[in-house]
């Protein structure tokens, strides 16, 4: 009869393709939680933080803008905060600076998932290479009985089957969780795009109010980040 002593015994004769697979499995569920403490509440954290850097550089508070994101241990306050350093430079070149520490920041977000992508690329043809040796060995049992029918082949086509089981199992399950992570993943960085967006545009609104009120380029410039060619 099928019981969890019988199912315990097949995973312990198919252990060339289970153990395999359980530690796939151990290694995606390790990535999988540690990139979901990293994303909680990321998202929302960094909209605020942009917000209130945004609004204090609009304000021509720059330190103050320097100093909220110098507070913060976001990733978009360390973006802003490195971007709001490079003072005297053409606009324009914020773009460069910005696309280069978003690109570095999400690569830091994706760090380990390759790993979940590979589990679920490889986990079916494991499970596969486990089904073939169950097979190879249900025949030499048939051979060896020289006959006998079904019940000598039968423990064998078992431990086949539970290893095609485990391989789909390991792979959907990872496939959802990795699927799941590239698409927080690409919201978090659209947050960070944004943010980014909005800082250029702050710099040309700041830039615009100084012109309509008369200043000189060289005041708009002590004020806020300008243009020039130095760093």
């Amino acid at each position: 009869m099928f019981n969890a002593d019988h199912l315990i015994d097949l995973l312990i004769m198919g252990w060339l393709s289970n153990v395999p697979l359980a530690i796939g499995s151990i290694l995606t569920l390790g990535v999988f939680f540690d990139r979901i403490r990293i994303f909680r509440g990321l998202e929302a954290k960094s909209r605020v933080l942009a917000t209130r850097v945004i609004d204090a550089l609009v304000a021509r508070d720059l330190d103050g803008a320097q100093a909220l994101c110098a507070e913060s241990n976001l990733p978009v306050g360390a973006m802003l905060h490195e971007a709001l350093r490079w003072q005297n430079i053409a606009v324009d070149d914020y773009d460069r600076i910005l696309a280069t520490l978003r690109a570095e920041m999400g690569r830091e977000l994706r760090r380990g998932i390759w790993i979940i992508g590979t589990v679920g690329s490889l986990a079916p043809f494991v499970g596969l290479f486990g089904t073939v040796v169950g097979i190879i060995r249900a025949f030499a049992d048939l051979s060896e009985s020289g006959g006998g029918g079904f019940a000598v082949v039968a423990t064998s086509l078992s431990e086949a089957l539970i290893a095609t089981a485990a391989g789909l199992g390991v792979a959907i399950v990872a496939l959802i969780l990795y699927n799941y992570l590239n698409t927080r993943v690409g919201s978090i960085t659209a947050t960070y795009g944004r943010a980014a967006e909005r800082l250029v545009q702050a710099i040309l609104f700041v830039e615009s109010g100084a012109t309509r009120a008369g200043e000189r380029p060289e005041e708009g410039a002590e004020k806020g980040p300008g243009k020039g060619d130095g760093s």
